[in-house]
């Protein structure tokens, strides 16, 4: 990758949002060898949620996208607060994403492509990643997207 990942995401027009503390009892990060697991990040631009409700309800997919592109800059914080530098990130290895849903709602692979896309536009081939992607009755605060992270790091 030659452009360097802060110079994608300005490129992006993107900045990575302040890291979310834990609001439960969960830390927002574990490096266990050369893997960093990061925990579900919501939806948060400047401390509030870009939207609430349910997919296939209030939210429609467009915005669910949105939400889940937001929602991988706010893993993207978690992995700069974790490591300090995020070219130390060698791959992205799975994104894990839930979708707070109807149970009509069948386009959750098209809300969680806004984390993946983002993902493969900033770190190229090494964003390419295995995923999940579930429907949930809910989720905290009502967000409609929750996406989680793991990484391997150099």
């Amino acid at each position: 990758m030659s452009a360097s990942v802060p110079d994608r995401l300005a490129a992006l027009g993107l900045t990575l949002p302040q890291a979310a503390a834990p609001v439960a009892t969960y830390v927002a990060t574990v490096l266990t060898g050369n893997l960093l697991v990061v925990s579900g990040q919501l939806p948060l631009e400047h401390g509030t949620l870009k939207a609430t409700g349910k997919l296939g309800g209030a939210v429609e997919p467009e915005t669910g996208k949105a939400c889940a592109q937001l929602c991988f800059l706010n893993v993207l914080a978690q992995v700069q607060a974790a490591i300090g530098d995020l070219s130390r990130v060698r791959r992205v290895v799975r994104l894990g994403g839930f979708i707070a849903c109807t149970p009509e709602f069948t386009q959750h692979a098209a809300v969680m492509n806004g984390a993946s896309d983002l993902a493969v536009a900033i770190f190229g081939d090494a964003g390419r990643h295995a995923r999940s992607t579930i429907g949930v009755p809910s989720l905290p605060l009502d967000a409609p997207v929750e996406v989680e992270g793991l990484f391997e790091i150099v």
